[in-house]
């Protein structure tokens, strides 16, 4: 059994012995650049056409209810990840601000931070709360609201 130690440590030494040779006199002087590889997120237009949502979140699909109509979708889309909340904070942020939505309100505190924003027709929030395993965000769409007000001459008038 001795023998076979001693073998498997020779074996050892040879292979680091033979990965540092490369480091000889022939080298050039240039320093190697790295070849580390970053990942770049991606992500992912689900059921609203104009919410782009980080790869690494997936749907919950028990707490996701999404209601489609010719020309409207709207709903909740409920997701969960394991990603630190300030980056979808930011994500959110950005990228809604890049498919043309505007930023009405925003609220960050320890537990929940929530975005608002606002299309000529649509709303959407989004939710994000943090525990110990996931990252929760609940994404809602909803068209605006017209009020019907009846007026004193029987006529209805449609106001925003």
């Amino acid at each position: 059994m001795k023998a076979g130690i001693k073998l498997g440590l020779l074996m050892a030494i040879a292979l680091c012995v033979g990965g540092c040779t490369t480091t000889g006199l022939t080298q050039k002087k240039e320093t190697p650049t790295p070849t580390v590889e970053k990942k770049e997120s991606v992500a992912v237009y689900y059921d609203f056409k104009d919410v782009l949502v980080p790869e690494e979140l997936k749907i919950d699909e028990d707490a996701t209810v999404i209601i489609s109509t010719p020309g409207l979708t709207s709903g909740v889309l409920a997701l969960r990840g394991r990603v630190e909340k300030n980056s979808l904070f930011n994500f959110f942020h950005m990228n809604m601000i890049k498919d043309n939505w505007n930023i009405v309100s925003q609220i960050k505190s320890p537990k929940i931070t929530m975005l608002v924003f606002q299309k000529a027709n649509r709303w959407a929030v989004v939710n994000i709360r943090e525990n110990e395993l996931f990252t929760y965000v609940e994404i809602g769409v909803a068209p605006t609201q017209e009020q019907v007000l009846p007026m004193e001459s029987g006529e209805i008038s449609l106001t925003n």
